[in-house]
């Protein structure tokens, strides 16, 4: 976990991005009711009831010292969509990197609190 401090607490270096990559399953709903408009008083309602329409995951990319994110939408997860993003970072989003240096947010937050950097 001090690892990752560290490498927060680093300056920006154009050459070597610090990346924070998360996933998420997302399950996508739509109302079966219209929800009722707000009034003067009363904050607007919706019901609880929902449809639902599916579900994604979504990957998700942070450089916070230069205020980048990016967010990839797949049907699933597999190797294959993990290996396609890491990809994409390489070859689209910081090509001239010499180094790209990426802080797996799953891990991190492991109980054994050894997140991979």
């Amino acid at each position: 976990m001090e690892d990752i401090l560290d490498l927060y607490a680093e300056p920006y270096q154009f050459a070597f991005p610090v990346i924070c990559f998360d996933e998420v399953p997302y399950q996508m709903v739509s109302e079966t009711k219209l929800p009722l408009p707000m009034r003067k008083g009363k904050p607007g309602r919706y019901d609880y009831e929902y449809r639902r329409e599916g579900t994604c995951n979504l990957f998700m990319f942070l450089q916070p010292l230069a205020g980048w994110r990016h967010v990839k939408v797949t049907d699933q997860r597999t190797k294959q969509d993990f290996a396609g993003c890491m990809q994409d970072l390489v070859d689209f989003h910081f090509p001239e990197a010499e180094k790209i240096r990426v802080v797996d947010v799953r891990k991190a937050n492991d109980d054994n609190h050894n997140g991979r950097v």
